[in-house]
């Protein structure tokens, strides 16, 4: 293998951060809603220095940050908690740290622990920690947020048994808890939508790899209850930032709401003014997709999963489909569209080739995806 090309990729960037420039709001204050630091026990790792240099390509100013399932997590998480606190502390304000929970270790003698020691929010993880939401075990730990003024950070996406049933009654037993349901709710985003829909304090984060799952939430709850997130070492700020402007731009919302969505509604959350009141969703209920876009979208879309697999084969084949569906003579109004995405995802077929260029790789191909899913305005 040879090193990364950083000039191909630079240029097969380039039309991607040009858009950024012309959709992001003037001085906006971005903030990611859901950041990790330390080790996973599944061999990725985010650092300190790591972090705070990804922010800083996305001109993020805060995120919340909370413990990855952690090797040294026995007992209560106490270790791993004890470690984000500190880094924390190093980062001058730009980190608020979330403390995370087992509920089979004392979850509630944990929180309060680390609420006393300067943690600002709570995350809970059901599939790492395998468990469920339909007994009573948790519902300290909702008081106990409700009475801190502490948001609960719950992972809702991929590798989850259907648990929207027993969530939402807990959450309805806690009216006053705001709630950040991450991913998009995917693992349940219909039942959870609709379900929680007159609950005051749920967020929805968009740390979510399909642009299809945040288009849809778009048309399922409050732009005012959506929030920038991008789940770092597993997404990039500054590739979620591609995403959340285009998303923006396709269901026409204006500069306040994509403001409020890029960080106005979290800092209003995490500097004690409250949530933001809401309006009705944004979208309408049917997607547009061009059809030359579509398939390019259908194949693109696969090869992102199949990297984080290691399915390199399976990655290449599904890309050489993509390129293929972009290489078109009569490409109709979208041929700019065909052009930028064609481009980007040549680059990722040579940065495969290249000794850590994977990233780099699924950088180009989650933009590339954005972009086909996106170029049609929403006509409601």
């Amino acid at each position: 293998m040879h090193a990364v090309n950083d000039t191909l990729y630079a240029n097969a960037l380039a039309p991607f951060l040009a858009e950024v420039e012309r959709l992001r709001p003037p001085d906006v204050e971005v903030i990611d809603a859901h950041t990790h630091l330390g080790l996973d026990e599944d061999g990725r790792s985010l650092t300190l220095a790591q972090l705070l240099e990804q922010l800083d390509a996305a001109g993020a100013r805060r995120a919340c940050v909370f413990p990855l399932h952690d090797p040294d997590r026995h007992p209560a998480y106490r270790v791993p908690n004890d470690r984000v606190l500190g880094w924390a502390a190093e980062a001058e304000g730009r980190l608020v740290p979330f403390c995370r929970l087992d509920p089979t270790e004392d979850p509630l003698a944990e929180s309060e622990r680390c609420l006393a020691a300067g943690a600002r929010g709570i995350k809970l993880h059901p599939r790492a920690q395998d468990f469920v939401f339909d007994g009573g075990e948790l519902d300290s730990v909702f008081g106990l947020a409700e009475s801190a003024q502490v948001p609960i950070l719950i992972h809702a996406g991929r590798g989850l048994p259907p648990l929207a049933e027993g969530l939402v009654d807990l959450a309805l037993r806690h009216p006053r808890a705001v709630l950040i349901l991450a991913h998009g709710a995917i693992c349940d985003q219909g039942i959870l939508t609709s379900r929680l829909a007159d609950h005051p304090g749920v967020l929805y984060d968009i740390s979510c790899f399909f642009p299809l799952d945040v288009m849809e939430l778009l048309a399922r709850v409050p732009a005012e209850r959506i929030v920038f997130a991008s789940d770092p070492p597993y997404g990039l700020p500054a590739t979620s930032l591609y995403m959340a402007l285009r998303m923006a731009a396709q269901a026409h919302l204006d500069e306040q709401t994509t403001r409020a969505v890029l960080g106005g509604t979290m800092a209003a959350l995490l500097d004690g003014q409250g949530l933001p009141p809401v309006s009705a969703p944004r979208r309408g209920d049917s997607i547009e997709l061009s059809g030359r876009l579509a398939r390019v979208y259908g194949y693109a879309s696969l090869v992102g999963p199949a990297l984080f697999t290691g399915a390199l084969d399976q990655a290449r084949a599904m890309l050489d489909m993509a390129l293929a569906a972009c290489r078109d003579p009569e490409p109709g109004t979208v041929g700019e569209a065909l052009d930028t995405i064609g481009a980007a995802l040549s680059a990722a077929d040579a940065l495969l080739e290249a000794e850590g260029g994977v990233r780099a790789a699924i950088d180009l191909v989650y933009r590339s995806i954005v972009r086909a899913a996106t170029e049609i305005p929403d006509t409601a």
